[in-house]
């Protein structure tokens, strides 16, 4: 079965072939014989009942500075492709929001993946909301009282933006920490947005690990260690990546988790577990294929595009 997929990403130029994940799915798809058209977001658009992109066709290729090559540029119609890839990274702002809005009216007849009504819905440091059981203890706020009584609570806490992505703007405040007040006038200074805070999990130094989950049903995971002096184990901020084994833990809380995200129409879902808990569900522009795949031999990526032919083929 070949498919026509349309893939909308960041610009392809300046990404990493050896990690970024979107390349290796567009890469699976071409080996598999499917055709490939690129577009960024900002050239989506909604006119008269149609959904349209301007941007190219694209081949893909293993080569480090040379790899890609695109077709003459043109504006499809993305009612005609059988695929849809939501791939590009956060924020998650209202740029974000408003092409999941157009997205949606591809569907059903286009596959949209992820669900962009339920990405829209289920932002990774909200979705976990629903599985309070699995979080360490959370606060959702703006109200610097609010934000000061939790630390007073756990004493050890992580403040970070909303809808962030990638380790940025993600700051441990100890129970010595001054900063709290600066922070906060800070980021909200910046955004309307509240900010999220969680109670520190010292198991974090041994590392934060991704769980790779294709259709609500675990294939692997890789661990993230953050660099000595760090908190973030973000591989955007140096964190390393090392072989890791899911634990009986991890397959509890992708049990509980899995039927709620194969419902949403979450086909390629990352989450991030330290220690005992669920700390993120990414489904906006999960990463951490590349890395399964060299520690493990998984093709997740495979996994993924036989879910998504098979939905295709209604099975």
């Amino acid at each position: 079965m070949s498919l026509k997929v349309a893939i909308q990403m960041d610009p392809i130029g300046p990404i990493d072939i050896d990690a970024d994940s979107t390349f290796r799915l567009a890469e699976e798809a071409q080996a598999r014989g499917h055709s490939l058209f690129y577009y960024t977001p900002d050239h989506l658009s909604w006119r008269e009942s149609k959904v349209t992109a301007n941007g190219w066709p694209l081949t893909v290729k293993r080569v480090k500075g040379d790899h890609f090559d695109l077709g003459e540029r043109q504006t499809v119609d993305l009612g005609d492709f059988d695929v849809v890839w939501l791939r590009q990274d956060p924020p998650f702002d209202m740029g974000y929001i408003t092409t999941t809005h157009l997205l949606e009216r591809l569907m059903p007849g286009t596959l949209v993946v992820n669900d962009p009504f339920w990405v829209r819905n289920c932002p990774e440091k909200l979705l976990v909301l629903q599985f309070p059981e699995l979080i360490p203890p959370t606060l959702i706020a703006r109200d610097l009282g609010a934000i000061r009584a939790f630390k007073e609570e756990h004493g050890d806490i992580i403040l970070k933006p909303l809808y962030g992505n990638g380790g940025a703007g993600v700051f441990r405040l100890d129970p010595n920490d001054r900063n709290l007040s600066s922070l906060h006038e800070l980021f909200t200074g910046m955004s309307r947005e509240p900010l999220i805070a969680q109670k520190y999990l010292p198991d974090v130094s041994a590392g934060d690990k991704r769980v790779i989950l294709v259709d609500g049903e675990p294939v692997g995971a890789i661990n993230r260690v953050p660099q000595p002096g760090e908190t973030r184990s973000n591989m955007h901020v140096g964190g390393r990546a090392e072989k890791v084994e899911l634990t009986a833990r991890d397959r509890e809380i992708c049990a509980a988790i899995g039927p709620r995200l194969k419902e949403y129409g979450q086909i390629f879902v990352g989450i991030d577990v330290i220690g005992d808990y669920l700390t993120e569900i990414n489904v906006t522009s999960p990463t951490g294929l590349q890395e399964l795949e060299r520690f493990d031999g998984t093709n997740a990526a495979g996994l993924i595009w036989d879910a998504i032919e098979a939905k295709r083929a209604g099975k």
